[in-house]
C-alpha cells in the first residue's frame, strides 16, 4: 500500500521575502540621510531594491549641471541598467533619509531571473511602471506648464493612485529638488507651493499633505493650473 503520509511541499517563492534576506550574491545595506549610494561613472555591477526609505537618483552634464531624474521609494529597483550591458553607473543616487537597500550582484539577479517565474514577474512589472512613468513624465514636460507639472509631481510622491491612502510628503525633498524635476526655478516652485496652499490643494504640517482637490484640479483641467511659462 502506498503511504498516505503527504509529501512536503516546497513553500511558494515570495519575492520580497527574497530580497528582504541576505544570500549568496545578496547583501542588506544601511545608508543614512545624504548618503552616496553609488556614483555616475563607478562599475554597474548590483541591482538595488530599497526595503525602506526613499533615494534620490541624479545626473551630471559634461558642463556641470546636475539634474534630479528620479526619487524612488519603497519596493522600488535601481542600477538595473547593469543588466543590459552598462559598465558604469549612468546616474549618481543618494539616501534621502534612513534607508535599507538590497544589492544584488548582476550573475545572481540573473540566475535568480531565469530560475523564478515569480521573481521575473515582479522585476518585469517595476520595468514596466517605470517605462509608463518615464513616457508620462516626457508628456508633461513638452505639453504642460511648469506649475501643471509641480501639481502632477506633487500627487506621485504622495502615492495618488497606489494602494492604500495618500502619504504624506517627506520634508526631506526640498523646493530645490522639486524644481529641479520640473525643469524650473525654486523661486517659482515657492509661490506655485503657496497658491496650492492659499487654495486649499495641499498643507504644511512639518511635511507636505497633498488634498484630494489638487486631484480633481489636474483631472480637470480647473483654470488656476493652466498658466503657461
Amino acid at each position: 500500500m502506498p503511504s498516505t503520509q503527504s509529501l512536503p511541499i516546497k513553500n511558494a517563492f515570495d519575492p520580497l521575502m527574497f530580497l528582504g534576506k541576505p544570500g549568496v550574491g545578496k547583501t542588506i545595506e544601511r545608508y543614512g540621510k545624504n548618503q552616496k549610494i553609488f556614483s555616475q561613472g563607478d562599475v554597474a555591477d548590483a541591482v538595488m531594491f530599497i526595503q525602506k526609505g526613499k533615494v534620490k537618483v541624479t545626473v551630471l552634464s559634461e558642463h556641470g549641471k546636475e539634474a534630479v531624474v528620479g526619487i524612488l521609494a519603497e519596493r522600488q529597483f535601481f542600477g538595473e541598467g547593469c543588466l543590459e550591458g552598462g559598465g558604469l553607473r549612468a546616474a549618481t543616487s543618494h539616501a534621502m533619509e534612513a534607508c535599507v537597500i538590497t544589492s544584488i550582484t548582476k550573475s545572481a539577479m540573473l540566475v535568480t531571473l531565469g530560475a523564478e517565474p515569480k521573481f521575473a514577474q515582479f522585476f518585469i512589472s517595476h520595468l514596466l511602471s517605470r517605462n509608463s512613468r518615464i513616457e508620462d513624465d516626457l508628456i508633461d514636460q513638452l505639453f504642460n506648464s511648469s506649475e501643471r507639472r509641480l501639481a502632477r509631481l506633487l500627487l506621485l510622491l504622495a502615492n495618488f493612485g497606489k494602494e492604500g491612502s495618500p502619504q504624506p510628503i517627506s520634508p526631506n525633498i526640498s523646493q530645490e529638488t522639486l524644481a529641479d524635476m520640473i525643469g524650473t526655478t525654486r523661486s517659482r516652485v515657492s509661490s506655485f507651493m503657496n497658491k496650492f496652499r492659499k487654495l486649499g490643494l495641499i498643507s504644511y504640517n512639518g511635511h507636505i499633505e497633498v488634498h484630494n482637490s489638487l486631484l480633481s484640479a489636474v483631472l480637470h483641467e480647473k483654470p488656476q493650473l493652466k498658466e503657461c511659462d
